[in-house]
């Protein structure tokens, strides 16, 4: 079994308000879900209106697949116009951690 994690740091555009954070945030986390099946949170920054930590975890028997859905999640929040994608953090884990 292979647990692969992912954490967003993001920059959102022309946000002022808790609220409109939440209303740019909680569409990518939907789509994260909907369209890869994977676990995904808002994790960090709740309290700053401009950032964004979203933490997202994967589950696989086998790691070119868990790579590959990694991958493709990556992607979608990198072309995603209302954010800017300011780092990425990605871990595999395995058996033997």
């Amino acid at each position: 079994m292979y647990v692969g994690t992912l954490s967003f740091d993001l920059l959102l555009g022309d946000v002022r308000s808790l609220k409109e954070k939440r209303s740019v945030v909680r569409p990518i986390v939907a789509e994260l879900q909907r369209k890869f099946a994977v676990s995904v949170a808002e994790v960090g920054d709740q309290d700053v209106y401009r950032r964004a930590e979203i933490g997202l975890a994967v589950v696989s028997g086998d790691t070119g697949h868990l790579t590959e859905v990694l991958d493709r999640c990556e992607r979608m929040v990198a072309a995603r116009p209302e954010v800017e994608l300011l780092s990425v953090r990605r871990r595999l884990h395995g058996d033997e951690d």
